[in-house]
């Protein structure tokens, strides 16, 4: 609660002043017929009077403080905060061709990118994730949705693509990510690629790709994920290259506004969604509004009742003595 006019509460300074006058000098000078001593009535007489004096006193008292409060005008004061995030539009889009089944991630690629993906996914509360899987083709796993459980759930399903569609399509991937964010209202529009190895399918380059997801504003952070060895093993096929196009990584991330990074382990590749989340966040927007409810008329109205009840009491005890 506020006052709009403060000063006036200085004058409840003035009540203990007005209450020890009236103890000393106020109350001797109110009867209307002076006696000369107190003799002539009965004690229970004079406490009956007593306290209809003091009740009065008190009404009176009550009355004036009530009044002064109204005058200084207090407010209810609410403050209302409105927070505005600028929502984020993201793709995710990762590879699951054979090689993600490579155990330098234990258990393996796959399962690792899913786990890291999946805790990336929790911190992302207002924004719109979708996910796209890929190898030699490209498939939509998620459309773009603010049910994080849901795309979880999927993300969770993701396998390793039957070897009739194995590949590493980046290029195809990139179009057909871009075309889920094209018609994007969002202010800001991710693209999350993660792959192991180099483009060797699809019809559409992987530069050629990113020029058209740079015309949309769609920024790319793209991953390559392996260890810095020559081979790594598949559990129950043997060694294979380790091939990932960095070059090509890099460039896709460049031509739009992004940022290439290598994850070499499981705890690498964390720290790199880590930085993504930091980096994909949106400033959030805090609008203040302070409303005031004017309640003066919580204090007038009781002093009036009050000072209503006083003079009704006066007039009963007048009719009384009469």
């Amino acid at each position: 609660m506020e006052f709009q006019q403060p000063w006036y509460l200085i004058l409840l300074i003035l009540i203990p002043g007005l209450l020890f006058w009236y103890k000393q000098f106020g109350q001797f000078r109110e009867g209307t017929i002076l006696f000369s001593s107190k003799l002539f009535f009965s004690e229970a007489l004079m406490k009956r009077g007593r306290r209809r004096a003091n009740l009065l006193l008190a009404i009176h008292l009550i009355i004036l403080c009530l009044v002064i409060t109204a005058l200084a005008r207090p407010q209810l004061v609410d403050h209302l905060q409105k927070n505005t995030v600028d929502v984020i539009d993201m793709v995710l889009v990762i590879d699951i061709s054979s090689s993600m089944l490579a155990d330098d991630f234990p258990p393996n690629r796959l399962e690792v990118v899913k786990r890291t993906a999946n805790d990336f996914i929790s911190s992302r509360n207002g924004d719109r994730v979708g996910l796209i899987v890929f190898a030699g083709q490209s498939f939509i796993q998620c459309p773009l949705t603010i049910d994080l459980d849901v795309l979880r759930d999927l993300l969770n399903e993701v396998t390793i693509v039957s070897t009739d569609y194995d590949g590493t399509a980046i290029g195809l991937a990139i179009a057909n990510a871009t075309n889920r964010l094209r018609n994007s209202e969002a202010e800001s529009k991710v693209m999350i690629l993660l792959s192991d190895g180099s483009n060797n399918s699809g019809e559409i380059e992987p530069a050629t790709a990113a020029d058209l997801a740079a015309e949309f504003d769609i920024r790319i952070y793209t991953i390559g994920a392996g260890t810095n060895q020559s081979y790594t093993r598949i559990p129950g096929r043997g060694l294979i290259r380790n091939e990932i196009d960095e070059d090509t990584l890099v460039e896709i991330a460049q031509k739009t506004g992004g940022k290439y990074f290598r994850a070499t382990d499981e705890t690498a590749l964390s720290a790199i969604y880590n930085e993504i989340d930091q980096l994909e966040r949106s400033e959030i927007e805090v609008k203040e509004f302070t409303r005031h409810r004017e309640i003066y008329g919580w204090f007038l109205i009781p002093a009036f009742f009050a000072g209503l009840g006083m003079e009704t009491f006066r007039n009963i005890n007048s009719r009384y003595r009469a």
